[in-house]
């Protein structure tokens, strides 16, 4: 099962390669004000790439900090209150 693990991981890879190899003309990106830049097909698309990964992440962080800080709150309510009574034995 590692093997074939390990060939899908190639031909991806080597996928990835030959695009990178076949989109490597330089782009101009134009922004405003008059602003352009030039650079590989293949790098800006990566940068945009990791950028929407990057915002994806932030957008995950936010609702995780809200629920870890609810959680905290809880568990400073359960200390606080007071411990159930012991069972009864003999019932």
């Amino acid at each position: 099962m590692r093997i074939v693990t390990w060939a899908i991981r190639l031909a991806v890879f080597l996928l990835l390669v030959a695009f990178a190899a076949k989109n490597a003309e330089p782009v101009p990106l134009r922004f405003y004000f008059g602003l352009a830049l030039e650079a590989p097909l293949v790098l800006v698309l990566f940068a945009f790439f990791v950028a929407g990964a990057l915002f994806g992440v932030l957008a995950l962080l936010m609702p995780l900090a809200r629920q870890q800080r609810q959680i905290a709150a809880l568990k400073k309510q359960v200390s606080k209150a007071e411990p159930p009574a012991p069972p009864v034995a003999g019932l």
